[in-house]
């Protein structure tokens, strides 16, 4: 076995985090196995999980995850980087306390000058029980608190909620096809399990960068504070650092890897994927260039679908139509594709274009780049 290189480079980094991330070929993995190994899919966007999943599973089913959701085996909820998260309902319960500091305070950051006088565990006090009777949405729950904090909007109050107060988005939100408010209840009214603090907090967190580094590795400090948000975790990761190995990157930052993690070969052929908006392989870094070129990073942020083509993206995607029609796939290529390529983008979008309308054929097209 030859010994591992020092340092990698992008292209290496590139093969390693799209087996981890179960991009290099479709895994036949049940989805809450999935949803465990990723640490959860980014879904403020509800259905956007689905395209996530069918893109790392062999025969994915969208009533699998249906199911998951009605039976409550997976819940979407506000997690890292304040966002919404499809996790299963053990990583809701948790990594929901030892996000919330971080969860609080990114929400003052933002609303803090709009909530005057608002005491907030006054606010979560009053919130969660209103959200425990019955789900409802956000500005429901704000429209009802008002009177109490006239000098607050209803949608800020709720908004702060969202933070303040453990909350799961309730179904039918997020079911295929079903477009729904997005009602909320209380973690403990919704899985009949309440989060708890930890007793030893320190572990919770070890062990969730044992698990990001599995999934995401080998990676930076910088990289997994980008993707969680939470700050004081320097110690932690000095703590796990004997049970790791390290490499540098060609900026020389010390990257952080399990020993067992996969390194393939920088030259493996991997196939064409179509990826999710806010897709985490690629927002689970702050160093993207592993899979984005600095100069289209912007667009990871905006919502954009990417096309991964040579594990890189080269490509954004839309979709029009559904079910009940003819869906087309349209392909924006941010590079000139060559003829092969074009074409492998093609077959794997028709597929798309299948998945998107249960099976219906669909259509493709890939603009010139």
């Amino acid at each position: 076995m030859a010994p591992l290189p020092a340092v990698l480079d992008r292209r290496t980094l590139n093969r390693a985090t799209l087996a981890r991330q179960l991009l290099h070929r479709r895994e036949r993995r049940s989805v809450p196995a999935v949803v465990e190994h990723l640490l959860g899919l980014q879904a403020q966007e509800p259905h956007e999980p689905y395209v996530g999943l069918w893109s790392r599973l062999s025969a994915f089913d969208p009533a699998e995850l249906v199911e998951l959701l009605e039976r409550r085996v997976v819940v979407r909820t506000q997690l890292m980087r304040r966002t919404l998260h499809l996790v299963t309902a053990e990583d809701c319960l948790a990594l929901r306390p030892v996000h919330h500091t971080m969860l609080v305070a990114r929400m003052i950051g933002v609303l803090g000058r709009r909530l005057p006088g608002v005491d907030l565990e006054a606010l979560a006090d009053a919130g969660g029980p209103l959200f425990a009777e019955e789900p409802r949405t956000l500005p429901d729950v704000g429209r009802l608190l008002t009177p109490r904090w006239p000098g607050a909007t209803a949608r800020d109050l709720g908004d702060a909620l969202s933070s303040l107060v453990p909350l799961v988005q309730t179904t039918p939100r997020g079911v295929w096809r079903v477009q729904a408010p997005a009602r909320n209840t209380t973690v403990l009214a919704w899985l009949g399990r309440d989060v708890q603090t930890p007793d030893d907090p320190h572990a919770v967190l070890e062990h969730m960068v044992l698990r990001y580094l599995t999934a995401y590795g080998p990676a930076s400090s910088s990289d997994l504070r980008a993707w969680c948000g939470l700050s004081g975790l320097p110690g932690v990761v000095e703590r796990v650092l004997p049970r790791l190995r390290t490499f540098r990157d060609e900026r020389g930052r010390r990257l952080l890897d399990v020993p067992d993690g996969p390194l393939p070969h920088r030259e493996e052929p991997v196939p064409v994927r179509f990826l999710p908006a806010f897709d985490n392989a690629v927002l689970g870094y702050d160093d993207r260039t592993r899979l984005i070129d600095d100069d289209h990073r912007a667009l990871s942020v905006t919502g954009a679908r990417f096309v991964l083509v040579d594990g890189f993206v080269a490509a954004t995607w839309t979709a029009t139509g559904d079910a009940r029609g003819d869906v087309a796939v349209t392909v924006q290529p941010l590079r000139r594709l060559t003829a092969a390529e074009r074409e492998d983008v093609a077959a794997e979008g028709e597929q798309l274009a299948g998945f998107l309308g249960d099976g219906a054929p669909g259509r493709v097209q890939v603009a010139d780049g």
